[in-house]
């Protein structure tokens, strides 16, 4: 395909990703690959290459501003507490008491036909909590009666009374008695403490649940009605990567200029750079030429003051380690005699005759000539700019319009009849639910006013049984002394009389209020959370003919074809658009409106009109050519660098000296003969003295001039040919660097296209994430069914269910209370004692002793 083939948006940024992908060019970059942008330029200079934008780089990250009437719903849910697993003890008591399924055909028959709903069947549904309201009118009524019952024998004197005598048994009677009464009174204190927390948190939930409707069906009525104002919106923002786009516009002839010198260098780098390549060799042989000079003249001075040193030291080592005393010296006797020079640099052949042919070498500053050759080749940014200043001017033109898709992009969305009946329905729904919404915070405010008395009440009676307890024990304590036990035994009596009075009193209401909160929440929870939670009520709505038309959500929205509200549950939590669940595709294409081809195409046309043209450019200068004859004819090449291979290859000293030294520092340690020994250990610090202050000098410059030496061998070989052949390379250069410099400018434009295109990309990705992920999304209505389920079971639900189950453990527990109170009272009576006398004539509560006459 040539540069002015006409290509997609989208052909164009799979073409940009093919050649992010394409591996950098090792040679020179000479042409367009077919995989840029599908586009064919064909170049003459040696070797193919393939274009390569990572001059220009990638488009950077746009920030674009959403969509300011986005209803976004924050997902609820309630945060984990100590309320928990009392939550999960409620639920799993409420699924005990309702065993039976989901009735369908019950809330059917209620929703179609509610006269036709039989009793029996709702009793059937219902039997759970049938049994739970015969055990509730039971206790309504046996308690109270029970209560007139024990108040009217009280009042006959015919209950409670006193112990008659005091004895073991009944002092083990009145300690379980008084242990089980308080067993149950702090069993009802839990219970009224929780059901004092339940109460309030109940009715803390309650007031922030009824706060969070209108939020919910306010995000419901912009799901639709607000589309058109927000895409119109989200349009607009088209000038972010229109600016972006006009501001690099601005430099694009200079940075295409730019480009051009950098990859012009690169693609003639074959060529050109043998000039800079021979210039910098050159300096760089000469350095190494006379660095190789340096070195082998310090490293014949070290090696004539190294060679006495060293011979020296193997004598003493030989003596010390031939000594009979000497034990396991052996191994360290034969690496002693093997201590003596490696390298004879001596024999090496000198370099003075190739240093005196390149005396005054070179002439020609390559540093300067390669400066100048940088001016040249830095002249091209400008002039490419003043070539393509017309042609950007064009550019900006095509770049201010705006595609016809996004000018439609709002005008085209559905508004299909039910939307504005969607929305002023829940408008009015909003407006309508506010007085009830009230209602239900009146209502709940009285009833938790109740279960503040309530709760008080049972309070009230662990009170009085914890007094009653604890004046009952304290004068049982003091039964010793009758006048200070009587009052006090008697206090605690009536205490508990007085709880049992107040649970007698509180008993009705108290029942009444455990089992409306229980018949409204236990059903709420078994008929309606569970069945949410668990999607039955999902797939009853589905079920044709479950829903009465008035309530079919295919009908509410003007839908010709029905839609399964399960299914479009699940792909509005998936994140699916409107139209898609609503089954609209039909209607609007959003990838009919993002496609900005034409757009492009246009961009593309201008583009092709870019030139520039290359001026001669002097790449080679007298001196540099005297400088390069000079090298040819030294003989440096000639240099007999093998003798130094030879040399640099053998050690500096033929034994290892530091492995030698630790074999001596060891044998010191395990001879017998302490002064053999000493002197062991001194040879092996003076043999580590040697080599660090003359043998690892000598070492590190024969690194150097191995360095060195391999260095002018690998180049010296090469130098002439590469001399010989640069004139006409040179001479090649100068013809075809126009034809080169311009196919460079059309592969840089094309890499501008790529560029400019990713920031519509950009816009085009962000316009088809925010329109069916935020603006055209129908996951507020998932979102909202999620939040509704939240907000009823799990804010008001759980913790209403919580409060009437422990106000119904503190109801419950109030006859155990009631009866261990009645029957301990009686022990904290002062004790009836039947005394006899000699003639058993009476019975008395205290034995008062009788006078008797003294006879005289």
């Amino acid at each position: 395909m040539e540069f002015g083939d006409h290509y997609t948006f989208e052909d164009s940024l799979r073409a940009g990703a093919r050649a992010a992908r394409e591996p950098k060019p090792v040679g020179p970059v000479l042409r367009a690959s077919d995989a840029g942008l599908g586009l064919g330029l064909g170049l003459g200079p040696p070797g193919p290459g393939a274009a390569d934008c990572g001059s220009l780089g990638g488009a950077e990250r746009l920030a674009f501003a959403p969509a300011p009437g986005v209803h976004r719903l924050a997902p609820r849910a309630r945060p984990p507490g100590p309320l928990n697993p009392l939550y999960g003890t409620v639920r799993r008591f409420l699924s005990a008491v309702q065993l039976n399924p989901f009735p369908a055909e019950l809330v059917k028959t209620l929703l179609n036909e509610p006269s036709s709903v039989k009793v029996d069947e709702v009793v059937r549904y219902e039997a759970g909590y049938v049994v739970c309201a015969v055990i509730a009118g039971l206790y309504l009524l046996v308690v109270p009666i029970a209560g007139l019952c024990f108040c009217c024998c009280r009042c006959h004197r015919r209950c409670g009374g006193r112990v008659k005598t005091e004895h073991k048994a009944v002092a083990c009677e009145r300690g379980t008695l008084m242990a089980f009464l308080l067993l149950t009174t702090l069993l009802l204190l839990i219970g009224v403490v929780c059901a004092f927390v339940t109460n309030q948190h109940t009715h803390e939930q309650m007031g922030h649940s009824v706060e969070a409707v209108p939020e919910i069906l306010l995000s419901l009525q912009g799901l639709v009605s607000n589309v058109p104002q927000e895409l119109q919106a989200v349009a607009e923002q088209f000038s972010l990567p229109q600016k972006r786009v006009l501001e690099e516009l601005d430099g694009v002839g200079m940075s295409i200029g730019s480009t051009i010198h950098t990859q012009l260098k690169s693609t003639m780098y074959e060529v050109l750079a043998s000039v800079s390549s021979l210039g910098q060799a050159l300096q760089v042989s000469m350095d190494d030429l006379q660095a190789l000079n340096t070195t082998l003249v310090e490293l014949r001075k070290g090696q004539q003051d190294l060679e006495p040193a060293v011979y020296e030291r193997r004598e003493r080592l030989l003596t010390l380690l031939q000594e009979p005393s000497c034990q396991g010296c052996t191994e360290a006797r034969s690496r002693a005699q093997a201590l003596e020079l490696g390298a004879d640099f001596s024999q090496v052949s000198p370099v003075d005759d190739v240093l005196h042919r390149l005396k005054g070498v070179p002439e020609a500053n390559f540093s300067s000539m390669v400066q100048e050759e940088n001016s040249t080749f830095n002249a091209l940014p400008l002039l490419a700019a003043l070539q393509t200043a017309n042609v950007v001017k064009e550019l900006k033109k095509v770049v201010a319009q705006k595609p016809e898709g996004l000018r439609t992009l709002a005008e085209e969305f559905p508004g299909w009849e039910a939307a504005s009946r969607w929305s002023r329905t829940l408008e009015e729904v909003e407006q309508s639910s506010r007085p009830y919404l009230k209602e239900v915070q009146r209502y709940e405010k009285y009833r938790w006013i109740w279960g503040c008395v309530l709760c008080s009440a049972v309070l009230l009676v662990v009170v009085c049984n914890l007094l009653g307890l604890n004046l009952g024990v304290w004068g049982l304590s003091a039964r010793k002394d009758p006048s200070r036990s009587e009052a006090k035994g008697e206090a605690g009596s009536r205490f508990l009389m007085m709880g049992v009075g107040f649970s007698f009193l509180f008993a009705a209401p108290l029942i009444l209020l455990v089992f409306a909160t229980f018949l409204v929440g236990g059903n709420v929870q078994t008929l309606v959370c569970q069945s949410w939670e668990s999607k039955e009520l999902y797939k009853f709505a589905d079920t044709p003919g479950n829903l009465p038309p008035s309530m079919n959500l295919s009908q509410l929205l003007g839908l010709k074809k029905n839609i399964s509200i399960l299914l479009a549950y699940q792909q509005c939590r998936e994140g699916a658009a409107l139209w898609s669940v609503l089954q609209l595709n039909d209607s609007y294409d959003l990838e009919k409106h993002l496609n900005i081809s034409q757009y492009t195409a246009k961009l593309q046309q201008e583009l092709q009109n870019l030139k520039v043209d290359m001026k001669n450019l002097d790449l080679l200068s007298p001196a540099a050519h005297r400088d390069l004859e000079a090298l040819q004819s030294s003989g440096l090449e000639k240099i007999h660098y093998s003798s130094f291979f030879v040399q640099i290859q053998k050690p500096v000293v033929n034994t290892n000296m530091e492995k030698l030294a630790q074999e001596l520092e060891e044998l010191a340690r395990t001879q017998g003969s302490s002064v053999l020994g000493q002197q062991l250990q001194k040879e092996a610090q003076g043999l580590q003295n040697l080599y660090q202050e003359q043998v690892l000098p000598q070492q590190s410059l024969v690194a150097k001039l191995n360095l060195t030496v391999r260095a002018l061998a690998s180049s010296a070989p090469n130098l002439q040919m590469e001399t010989s052949s640069v004139l006409d390379k040179v001479a090649y250069l100068k013809g075809e660097l126009p034809t080169w410099a311009t196919n460079i400018l059309r592969n840089e434009s094309e890499c501008f296209l790529i560029r400019e295109m990713g920031y519509f990309s950009q816009y085009v990705a962000w316009v088809r994430e925010e329109v069916t992920q935020h603006i055209a999304t129908c996951q507020p209505l998932s979102g909202a069914l999620d939040n509704g389920r939240v907000i009823l079971c799990d804010m008001m639900a759980d913790p209403w269910n919580a409060f009437w189950f422990c106000l119904a453990w503190c109801t419950f527990f109030l006859i155990p209370s009631i009866i261990f109170a009645v029957k301990t009272s009686k022990y904290f009576h002062p004790v009836w004692k039947r005394l006899s006398s000699t003639s058993s004539e009476e019975t008395q509560l205290f034995h008062i002793p009788r006078v008797t006459s003294l006879k005289l």
